[in-house]
């Protein structure tokens, strides 16, 4: 065997896919997450679908276990060595505020107090040059300080360390002669950007999840190696590549959304198997809503990030996240009905799991609605208890004057206008035109909700990808191995020295090669991508730009062609540019793409047992009035069989609602393709 295994751990159920390339196949299961031993939920998943782990050639993995220290802030203690003089950086942070209006304001709330930085001696000006030497004392008794407290991770961030990193990597052979098993996170490695307050953010958020990452990843390789699996472990990063364990235990900054991010990945497969470049990619599973963009074939991305007002210096694929989904509970607010952000998740989970759960969830609500089968929720593997479900809804009902019927239609009409507005913020309030894209449904409950939100939106097709409760883990089995690498580059455009920028970029090519053929990359399987940051002279952001043809800009015209596409990407996303305004280059980057092998979707998809016939008929309450609605298994449907609203198609990983006048068919590819109804 040959298997390809990926798992994605969510909050209220572990995803695993398998694709065995001798049948042409994948099998999808879920497990309920372990929220006090992920790598247990991982085993219990893997163990519904792998009986000999020894078959495994590639095992993705994608991980919460850095966004859940961060976000429940568990990180690990950090100390923090700062340029003395300028110790106060973190704190002080940035004056400008993006929400300037907000009276309630509160800055956001470091990650380490005051008291936890440490200034050292030692300084270098904006160019390199040393101004004063290193402090050898200062980190004598630095070193002293943090193991008497028994510190077990610290951050280093000195001054310009990314133009020079002399003073940083100094700091750590001293640090680590003097402290040894400590976690040492060094600034220029973390991000070697310039802007001193993200990067030594940066490096103190990569120190605050570096333990438990390092601890996790050595549990689960151990617990794989246990089972007989000698494939190497790889993790999902934010870039939107996967990375081996060994280095995401070495930079555990990449893995912070290493979750949500395999749903863009996939939205990026599924984009170029379609032939549809422009994408708007739901992922609603029991805790959370996940909304990103595929757009002419790419995910939209950004070189950093804000996590609860703290930025983070590295390239990362845009994901909008909200606190809804399956398990949202619902609940009385200031005389109202609210829905979320707070989830039953998987323990107790839904009031119609049996579990104890006695607040109504959105699942109960669409339990209630008639949209989900309690006989055949998760594939027939869960029986839902529908009085239990009923009994949470009415409770809530009457405190509300409401019957369980027009409460749990409520809900749903709360959930799908948060889902709703979440789209609207990556694109209507970046002005792009949601009717201009297609709206891909996945997670367990996304199929559920996405005619509704497409109606909402103006959207005319909503797809849902085979297997949609696991598309997330598909999308990490469609991913390259990436590295992404930077240097500043302060230059005047118009007197780029093309010689140069060829010279920096074939350093760092020489670095991204020999980086991927460390992680078992083949030479002649890694491709490199070259880009600059640009802005206008005077402005303070700038816009990354890819290199016409993939190579260094050169006196023939591509300096010309390079200056268009900024002109085109800053029109495209300001509305507006300034021709004959000054240019200047603030940063080379180079990302390095390995193909490790993409099991992608092939033609000619043909279910084992076809049927068209629908496995019964049941009434389902939609907003409109009760209809009796067939419902069929999806594994049946043979591709061109047109379905019509209303009409429910369930699976064992999601349910997908078709209200009516809706219609859908099975394409060549097993997707199911929904034509939505206008409202």
């Amino acid at each position: 065997m040959k298997l390809r295994v990926a798992t994605d751990i969510g909050g209220t159920f572990t995803d695993v896919v398998v694709f065995d390339p001798d049948l042409g196949r994948y099998t999808t299961a879920k497990a309920p997450s372990r929220s006090e031993d992920l790598a247990g939920g991982v085993m219990d998943a893997l163990g519904l679908v792998v009986d000999d782990p020894s078959g495994v050639e590639s095992f993705v993995h994608g991980s919460t276990v850095g966004l859940n220290a961060f976000l429940q802030r568990r990180g690990e203690r950090v100390i923090l060595l700062a340029t003395r003089g300028a110790s106060d950086i973190y704190h002080v942070a940035r004056g400008n505020r993006l929400d300037m209006f907000n009276i309630r304001y509160r800055k956001p709330v470091p990650l380490i107090p005051r008291r936890d930085i440490i200034p050292i001696g030692g300084r270098l000006d904006c160019e390199g040059n040393e101004l004063a030497p290193l402090d050898h004392e200062d980190l004598r008794l630095a070193a002293e300080r943090i193991r008497s407290e028994d510190v077990r991770s610290v951050a280093v961030a000195f001054l310009f360390s990314y133009v020079d990193p002399s003073h940083e990597l100094a700091a750590a052979q001293i640090l680590g002669d003097l402290l040894p098993g400590v976690s040492i996170s060094l600034s220029h490695q973390v991000a070697s950007e310039w802007r001193e307050y993200e990067r030594t953010a940066s490096a103190v958020m990569d120190a605050y999840i570096a333990p438990a990452v390092s601890r996790y990843m050595a549990d689960l390789s151990t617990r794989l190696n246990d089972r007989g699996m000698e494939a190497p472990l790889r993790v999902m990063q934010s870039n939107g590549g996967v990375i081996s364990a060994r280095s995401a235990s070495e930079r555990p900054l990449q893995t912070l959304l290493s979750g949500p991010v395999g749903g863009a990945a996939g939205g990026v497969a599924l984009s170029e198997i379609l032939d549809r470049p422009n994408l708007i990619c739901i992922d609603l599973g029991g805790t959370s809503f996940d909304v990103s963009l595929i757009t002419a074939g790419h995910a939209d991305s950004s070189p950093s990030a804000l996590l609860e007002g703290l930025p983070v210096l590295m390239p990362v694929v845009d994901i909008h996240t909200i606190g809804a989904g399956g398990g949202s509970l619902a609940y009385l607010e200031a005389g109202g009905l609210r829905v979320g952000p707070e989830s039953a998740g998987a323990h107790p989970g839904p009031a119609c799991y049996g579990r104890g759960g006695t607040q109504p969830t959105v699942t109960d609500a669409n339990l209630y609605l008639g949209r989900i089968d309690p006989g055949y929720f998760l594939g027939g593997n869960l029986t839902l208890d529908v009085d239990a479900a009923e009994q949470a809804l009415e409770d809530l009902g009457a405190r509300l004057g409401l019957d369980g019927e027009r409460l749990a239609l409520g809900i749903i009409e709360v959930i799908n206008a948060k889902m709703s507005q979440a789209i609207r913020t990556l694109t209507v309030e970046r002005g792009i035109e949601p009717r201009e894209f297609s709206l891909v449904a996945f997670g367990g409950a996304g199929p559920m909700h996405a005619v509704a939100l497409a109606q909402e939106l103006g959207i005319a097709e909503v797809i849902v990808p085979p297997d949609p409760g696991g598309f997330s883990a598909w999308g990490m089995l469609q991913s390259a191995v990436r590295q992404d690498f930077s240097e500043a580059f302060f230059r005047d455009f118009a007197d780029l020295d093309t010689t140069e920028v060829e010279a920096r970029f074939a350093d760092l090519g020489e670095e991204a090669v020999s980086s991927l053929l460390g992680e078992g990359v083949d030479h002649d399987r890694i491709s490199l991508i070259q880009r600059l940051d640009m802005r206008y002279q005077g402005q303070e952001h700038t816009l990354t730009v890819p290199l016409p043809n993939g190579s260094s800009p050169s006196p023939d015209g591509h300096l010309e062609a390079l200056r268009r596409r900024f002109e085109d990407t800053y029109r495209a996303r300001y509305g507006h540019s300034n021709p004959e305004a000054s240019l200047e280059t603030v940063n080379l980057r180079l990302t390095a793409l390995g193909d490790v092998g993409r099991p992608l979707l092939q033609p000619g998809y043909r279910p084992d047992h076809p049927s068209d016939a629908p496995s019964k008929t049941t009434p389902v309450l939609f907003a409109s009035g009760s209809y009796p609605t067939a419902r069929f298994h999806r594994e049946s449907l043979v591709p061109g069989h047109a379905i019509a609203g209303p009409a429910i198609v369930e699976e064992a990983t999601a349910t997908t609602v078709i209200p009516p006048e809706g219609t859908a068919t099975i394409d060549e590819y097993g997707c199911l393709v929904i034509k939505a109804p206008p409202i």
